[in-house]
């Protein structure tokens, strides 16, 4: 009779259960993360050091999936550097300035009536519970940092290193105050850089043909000095409520420009413009008659009347504009300095006065129309300006009509903006741009395309507008005098920064307007003067963040966006505070060690599984909680007769590391989405590590360890020792996606497929032996950057005789090429192993492939259950490679037997036959029934008779069958 030989076999026993259990993963996170950062920092050398520096998140409202993008890739570097035997400096930050924290500060109905002061201390508050908040939420995803001595930009620390860098940067001359426009946000308050816009491309204007009528002096044009009627100056815009502040016309010297007649009067227009124009004036069906034509050049001799500026207004000039065209409107551009930037620069090389008649909240003021100062004053430019404006221009309005156009919006509150001249201080970025440029060129770039994008930014500035008209934020060290003109020095600046020291920032606002203690001695009894209420740009603030350090950070990770944000803002400002003033030999300043950064990596942004954008307004966004907690995947199937039916069925929750993973799979240098098809992929990665991790755990033997090497254990070693070099190459080179990737080929094609495979036998039935360890050990070192957690709890499993011997270090604590086996025991030469691993794996594959096709005939199920014969040329290499380890074949191949060349006798009952090649020659794999009867113990057709053990399982079990 069959006998149950069950408890004789060496099967898997794990204490590492099927599932992770949430209730544990805090204690994991705090080995792997919290005391692991400490422990690197005692046990890596101090003479070779990494520097992670942290771009600060706004400390406003919770986190979502990009957060932990961000912070997770940051952790896979730093993790990677310990292992690599460096010792890191991960310091996080936040940024806690700015509009947002103030707004919500004040959202409250008292908020309307607080004071600047007040303000600060609500909106400090708030920011110091976010920071709080966002850091127990960094911390859930196992990252690693040095999270007690994290820096705020709200730091007196922070904010007296800014000062200081503010200060450098006066000494230089880089700081200046000038009244110009700039960005403004009414729905804001206050001026915005670049860096704060975004653009609306489907924004609607109200948009006019306006004519403005020129003085008598147009009988200086040729063709025109018998005319007698009306000369008009035709202009188009996009911005009607700019009129007021029209203070000249611009045309190109070198365009030809057409006089038409239409009625009594005519019409300036420009030659390529004059199709367009004359539908406005005569309807589709006019042709207006030509009175002359001259070049643009001549019409600079003319003056026009622009009938806002009131009954004593002064005529106003043409001027040559390089920058007009004829491609749109009449060829003739209405300049308004106050409102734009290129008028700006055109009309004050001429001394053209600027003018800008519109209040912080965007309403016109009195200025805006001298003769009824009450017609405009109060009106909202946005919202009903242009129709005013259009209104009080009456019969000169030519045609309105809706126009569909590309028009920056304030980033935080999604509104329009508008170009508006104020008194603002400016950093000189054009003084220090090619410099900065000249730092990016030892910089690396992660990808590539990112030197470009922030190159480009960089040559597009030329000023930078640093001042905000906003409470909350780092003061402008400014003081003022009874005229209003600002005294700034780096000795008031000093004395200023003193002050602080002593009272605190909070105490520029909260002191009293006339107090004496803020005047530096030089300026006493000079007159009266006051503080500014201006602030800092919070991107001044952030990228100020470069001072936390001591020196060039290795690396800088943040979004794409950054760089016309934080990845510029930190470039600039280190370059003006540490640029040595002395030049090199070719004549032009050094720039090494400039930049902030060595190497600058970009992510992309997170989309659904629709490839959509997140955002609050679309209410797509996905938190990082829901991805830990199986949120987004169906509930699992459990089958327990003992549990509640009245419960909800338990969520797929595998905790951070599947959060983790699903970053390391990305390809964070392009917009990563993601859903539920996604995270699919990522449990079933991380269930397939885990049931490895609970068979290794469960089958490794200290015996093991003086066991013999077979060749398959050589060959198991080697394809292990050829994934870790693939995997930590890409770690090096920040591809996590292809480290993922190779990571479950390896576990995939050699481990589970082929060495796990055929260890089985042997594992279960014979000695125990292998290479299980190694593997093991191995294998953690790789997932040690990307599942932390996974890895803490399958170290917390391992066997007892592990956790017994000390010599056995933490694979987080191990370096990663450290040895896996002690090289004596090897006894295959590496070289020639690995020019005989190809014949094998062809081998195989045709096995399995032969194979296959058996089990489809449906005479096979096992692959023990049939015999093969390898027919190939004699004086092959593949036959001089497989004689080799004939011994091993059938264990190799997870076959019952194998014969290289041999003879098949007689007709078998089925055979599968697959061809292969290898060196050129022509070989076939021959799938056959098996030779002998089936061991009932190893399940091996090895034994001579039915129910008989084979002789390996006898000397096993140390019995013959009764």
């Amino acid at each position: 009779m069959s006998k149950n030989w069950s408890s004789t076999l060496r099967l898997p026993k794990s204490t590492l259960p099927p599932r992770p259990l949430p209730t544990q993963h805090k204690e994991y996170i705090k080995k792997c993360a919290d005391d692991l950062y400490k422990w690197q920092a005692a046990n890596r050398p101090a003479d070779d050091t990494f520097l992670l520096h942290d771009g600060p998140p706004y400390a406003n409202g919770s986190l979502h999936a990009g957060h932990a993008l961000n912070k997770i890739l940051k952790d896979i570097i730093i993790r990677t550097k310990v292992q690599q035997g460096q010792r890191v400096t991960y310091i996080p930050g936040w940024d806690c300035h700015g509009l947002p924290i103030e707004l919500k500060a004040v959202s409250t109905e008292e908020g309307r009536t607080m004071t600047p002061h007040a303000i600060r201390q609500a909106a400090r508050s708030l920011a110091a519970k976010t920071v709080l908040e966002q850091m127990d939420s960094f911390r859930t995803y196992a990252v690693m940092s040095d999270w007690e001595n994290r820096w705020t930009t709200m730091d007196m620390a922070f904010e007296i290193n800014q000062l200081r860098l503010f200060q450098k940067m006066v000494s230089r001359g880089l700081i200046y105050r000038k009244f110009k426009p700039v960005y403004w946000s009414p729905s804001s308050g206050t001026a915005l850089a670049e860096a704060e816009l975004e653009y609306n491309e489907a924004h609607i204007s109200k948009s006019a043909y306006v004519r403005f009528p020129i003085t008598k002096d147009s009988a200086r044009i040729p063709g025109l000095e018998g005319f007698t009627g009306n000369l008009y100056a035709v202009i188009w815009t996009t911005t009607p409520w700019t009129l007021p502040a029209n203070r000249a016309i611009a045309v190109h010297d070198d365009l030809l420009y057409h006089a038409v007649r239409v009625g009594d009067d005519a019409y300036l227009v420009a030659e390529g413009g004059l199709e367009r124009v004359a539908k406005v004036l005569m309807g589709e069906e006019g042709t207006p008659e030509i009175l002359a034509t001259v070049p643009g050049s001549q019409l600079t001799q003319l003056q026009y009347v622009n009938p806002l500026q009131g009954k004593s207004a002064a005529p106003q000039p043409f001027i040559h504009g390089p920058f007009v065209t004829p491609d749109s409107g009449s060829g003739l551009v209405h300049c308004a300095p106050g409102h734009g930037f290129d008028d700006y620069l055109l009309c004050k090389d001429l001394g053209i006065p600027v003018s800008a008649p519109v209040d912080n909240d965007g309403i016109f003021t009195e200025e805006a129309y001298p003769d009824d100062p009450s017609r405009l004053k109060g009106i909202p430019v946005l919202e009903g300006g242009s129709a005013a404006v259009l209104e009080l221009f009456k019969d000169n309005v030519l045609n309105v009509h809706k126009y569909k156009h590309k028009y920056p919006y304030d980033w935080r509150t999604k509104k329009p903006i508008i170009i508006r001249a104020t008194a603002q201080w400016f950093a000189d970025v054009d003084n220090i741009k090619e410099l900065a440029l000249k730092a990016l060129e030892e910089v690396k770039f992660v990808p590539e395309s990112g030197r470009s994008r922030l190159e480009a930014f960089v040559k597009g500035r030329s000023e930078w507008c640093i001042s905000r008209q906003r409470a909350w934020g780092v003061p402008i060290p400014a003081l003022y005098d009874a005229n209003g003109d600002a005294v700034m020095t780096e000795k008031t600046i000093e004395h200023i920064i003193s002050v602080i020291q002593e009272r605190g920032t909070d105490a520029w606002w909260s002191d009293d307007p006339h107090d004496p203690v803020w005047i530096p001695a030089s300026l006493r009894g000079k007159g009266p003067f006051t503080r500014g209420r201006d602030t800092m740009d919070v991107w001044f603030d952030s990228g100020s963040s470069w001072t936390q350090t001591d020196r060039q950070a290795d690396v800088y990770l943040e979004g794409s966006d950054q760089h016309r944000g934080w990845f510029q803002s930190s470039l600039l400002t280190r370059v003006a505070a540490m640029a040595v003033q002395s030049p090199t030999a070719n004549g032009t300043t050094n720039a090494v060690g400039l930049s902030p950064f060595k190497t600058l990596i970009t992510h992309g942004f997170t989309l659904d599984k629709a490839g959509k954008k997140m955002s609050k307004s679309l209410g797509n966004i996905i938190s990082a909680d829901q991805v830990m907690d199986g949120s987004l995947l169906p509930p699992l199937k459990v089958r327990n007769k003992d549990r509640d039916p009245n419960a909800p069925p338990p969520k797929d929750a595998l905790g951070p590391d599947a959060l983790r993973l699903w970053v390391a799979s990305s390809d964070y240098t392009s917009d990563i989405v993601l859903g539920e098809p996604v995270l699919k992929t990522i449990h079933q990665s991380l269930t397939k590590y885990r049931t490895i991790i609970k068979m290794l755990t469960g089958s490794m033997e200290q015996s093991a360890r003086a066991a013999p090497l077979t060749a398959l254990d050589h060959i198991a070693l080697v394809q292990l020792k050829d994934a870790m070099v693939e995997i930590e190459r890409h770690y090096q080179n920040y591809e996590f996606n292809k480290a993922f990737s190779s990571l479950n080929r390896w576990i995939a094609n050699d481990l589970s497929a082929f060495y796990l495979e055929a260890l089985k036998d042997r594992l279960y039935c014979a000695d125990g032996g292998g290479v299980l360890e190694p593997i093991f050990m191995g294998f953690l070192r790789m997932l040690a950057p990307i599942t932390p957690v996974l890895v803490e709890e399958a170290w917390e499993h391992r066997p007892a005789w592990m956790k017994e011997d000390p010599s056995i270090l933490h694979p987080l604590h191990q370096l990663y090429n450290s040895p896996l086996i002690d090289s004596s025991r090897l006894s295959y030469d590496e070289g020639v192993l690995r020019k005989d691993i190809p014949v094998l794996m062809e081998t195989h594959a045709a096995i399995k492939a032969a194979s296959e096709l058996a089990r489809r005939g449906k005479v096979l199920g096992s692959s023990l259950g049939c015999s093969v014969v390898i027919k190939a040329p004699k004086d092959s290499k593949a036959l001089s490679v497989l004689q080799k380890y004939k011994d091993e074949l059938d264990t190799m191949f997870v076959v019952s037997s194998v014969d290289l060349g041999g003879a098949i006798e007689g007709e078998p009952a089925w055979k599968y036959v697959q061809d292969f090649e290898m060196g050129g020659h022509g070989c076939q794999a021959w799938v056959l029934p098996p030779k002998d009867h089936k061991c009932p113990r190893c399940w091996r057709f090895v034994a001579p008779a039915e129910d008989s053990l084979c002789v390996r399982c006898e000397d096993v079990v140390g019995e013959g069958v009764q």
